[in-house]
């Protein structure tokens, strides 16, 4: 009897050891699968071109709003219809939304449609199929932590490509109806910040600070890369930017681009899933998570 008294007494703090793994396991927060955003990566370039008012678009569509759904949202499409240079195209952005402690809302997106190239078959693995997996995998991410401060809008732009030349107006078609849109609903005053990914795959990963951006939020991100270890992919070079953030930045909102466009081969045939490295997903997404914090207490003040 004796014995079995000790062997009891001695199991104790094995189990209350058990019970504090099991409570930390519990707290930990999702980590970014790299895996996962490459596999969407993969997924998207399987359906070919993807350039807006294009079947490959429609159902690469559809993908998002299922992965969406996979990971526990209801994602609603922004149908709209845009003026280019080959007539009327109809597009669709697509939003899903995460409610946190207040209304006040931090986008993060991405544009998903594919240059018009009729020269040579372009599926553009980095552009953008590197930023739409990463997206999506930040949104399961974000879905499985604790509830954020702020509401977290995650947005997939449609339309960001130019037909031939970037020139005004002919690009940034989905990032300037949601603007519009928004004004038009009275909802621009709670948007309180936008993260735009765009570009983010390259195996010689190197993010520029974009000039356009909004500083404090341009700092915030890279100061984070730096103590993570990743301030060799985020440089400190200022390089101006034309992009989706564009149209929030002139509605005041404040905004900031990851791209890089050191690329070779960006709008190029060789823009193939070869060229996308999980590990650049992976940095990417473990440095928006963790400067996530600190952005939300800036707001906060």
């Amino acid at each position: 009897m004796g014995f079995g008294r000790t062997r009891h007494r001695s199991s104790l703090p094995f189990l209350a050891l058990l019970a504090a793994g099991a409570c930390l396991a519990a707290q930990a927060p999702a980590p970014f699968d790299s895996t996962r955003a490459y596999t969407h990566v993969r997924d998207q370039v399987a359906l070919g071109p993807r350039p807006a008012g294009s079947p490959a678009n429609a159902r690469l569509r559809e993908y998002i709003v299922r992965t969406l759904a996979q990971s526990g949202y209801k994602a609603v499409e922004q149908p709209f219809e845009a003026s280019t240079p080959i007539g009327r195209v109809k597009m669709a952005n697509i939003i899903a939304t995460l409610p946190g402690e207040r209304a006040d809302r931090i986008v993060i997106a991405s544009h998903f449609d594919t240059k018009p190239i009729d020269e040579f078959r372009f599926v553009g693995a980095n552009d953008g199929g590197s930023s739409t997996g990463a997206l999506l995998e930040l949104a399961r991410v974000l879905k499985a932590r604790p509830k954020p401060r702020f509401t977290l809008e995650f947005l997939f732009f449609d339309g960001e490509e130019a037909w031939g030349e970037w020139r005004d107006p002919n690009h940034t078609y989905g990032s300037r109806h949601y603007v519009a849109a928004a004004r038009s609903a009275g909802t621009l005053a709670s948007l309180r910040a936008l993260i735009l990914l765009d570009m983010i795959g390259d195996r010689g990963l190197n993010l520029r600070r974009d000039t356009n951006s909004t500083p404090w939020l341009t700092d915030i991100i890279w100061a984070t890369a730096k103590r993570l270890g990743h301030g060799a992919h985020f440089l400190d070079e200022p390089f101006p930017v034309e992009d989706d953030h564009i149209p929030f930045l002139r509605a005041g909102v404040p905004a900031v681009d990851l791209i890089d466009l050191d690329y070779a081969d960006w709008h190029q045939a060789g823009d193939t899933l070869d060229k996308v490295s999980a590990r650049s997903l992976q940095i990417v997404g473990d440095v928006v998570l963790a400067a996530l914090p600190e952005i939300e207490a800036r707001l906060n003040k």
